[in-house]
């Protein structure tokens, strides 16, 4: 059986397609009964099992292992000389490409994308879009597909965005030398790259991938917000001192004293369920927990065991969530005899598919 579909680089393509209905069919007939086996995509490695049905989908979203041309975890049988060679192709870290780790977090962050990658060739009615998100999708999957330069290989816009703001984060880097940088190297690229010139610019890119947050206008003594029923009140109604600070000539201008940024909690719950290498891990307390004397997550904690035979039907569904308030460096009483550290489990519980 030809391997060539493998380092095919178009996972669209009809010969990646067939190879792939191909290695289905070799996998089914190997394991008669079997409803799952170990996925042979780049990300699981062939490590983690999946059902034969999400392989399949495994190996259109993440490519199979260039150097996985043996099948022996399936049943093919090696003769003496290749036997070894295989040992050592399993145990090889797979290399991900930058731009495929790109594509990957558009396709979790816009669910029927990935949705009718899986179902394409087959009969299911296709997931509704809204225009707006699509548009969002769109623009973003130009980006991904765009050179950083003409004739560059290495990146797309989208890919040199995502690498440079996240050493930006990593090194905790302000936006002004964030600027400067970006500046540089914008110099140092061809004149007709595609590289944002400031931070603004960037941050205006990734906006489609979500998780953005809202602003809420505060007075600068922490009196109060201006939020919903205050939203529109332009002074304080403790101290009443007007929200907005003053010029020179004491005249009004529209530029807060004090802006409150506010990440909400539901889109950034829901994303953990919609990147697959992290909704596995949303359900380890269930699904993979150790029971043992070693404490290694708050599943083992006696708060937590206590929740679960005080809500017995909330606990029996692994995808439920659990919100904890801790209390690190924060003492509410100004002693220092009061412990801190505490992590106590509050009853603000949500069902992501309710969310």
């Amino acid at each position: 059986m030809s391997r060539r579909w493998i380092h095919n680089p178009n996972r669209c393509s009809d010969e990646y397609l067939d190879g792939i209905e191909d290695f289905i069919e070799f996998a089914r007939r190997h394991n008669p009964g079997a409803t799952r086996i170990r996925c042979p995509c780049r990300r699981c490695n062939n490590t983690l099992w999946e059902t034969i049905e999400n392989v399949g989908f495994h190996l259109v979203r993440n490519r199979m292992i260039e150097t996985y041309s043996i099948w022996n975890l399936y049943g093919e049988q090696l003769d003496h000389d290749s036997s070894s060679n295989a040992t050592r192709m399993d145990s090889v870290e797979p290399i991900v490409d930058p731009n495929d780790q790109v594509m990957d977090i558009i396709q979790d962050a816009f669910s029927f994308a990935s949705t009718n990658i899986n179902h394409e060739r087959e009969d299911d009615v296709p997931t509704p879009i809204d225009s707006a998100e699509f548009e969002q999708y769109e623009k973003l999957l130009k980006n991904a597909n765009q050179e950083l330069y003409p004739r560059c290989e290495s990146f797309s816009i989208l890919t040199a965005i995502v690498e440079l703001m996240h050493g930006k984060i990593k090194y905790r880097m302000s936006n002004l030398c964030f600027d400067y940088f970006l500046g540089v190297f914008k110099r140092m690229l061809p004149k007709d790259n595609c590289l944002p010139k400031d931070h603004k610019h960037a941050q205006k890119v990734l906006n489609g991938l979500g998780l953005g947050y809202e602003k809420i206008y505060a007075y600068k003594n922490n009196c109060m917000l201006f939020h919903k029923e205050h939203e529109t009140l332009d002074t304080c109604l403790i101290c009443n001192e007007s929200r907005f600070k003053m010029t020179s000539q004491n005249r009004t201008i529209k530029i807060p004293k004090k802006v409150m940024r506010y990440l909400p909690l539901k889109p950034r719950l829901q994303r953990l369920y919609m990147l697959t290498h992290t909704a596995t891990d949303m359900r380890w307390h269930k699904e993979k927990q150790v029971y043992d004397d070693v404490m290694r997550h708050p599943a083992d904690e006696e708060a937590w065991k206590e929740f679960n035979q005080t809500f017995s039907e909330f606990a029996a569904d692994p995808r439920n969530v659990r919100l904890g308030l801790a209390t690190d460096g924060f003492n509410p009483y100004g002693t220092n005899t009061i412990a801190l550290g505490q992590f106590s489990y509050s009853h603000i519980i949500c069902r992501l598919g309710n969310a």
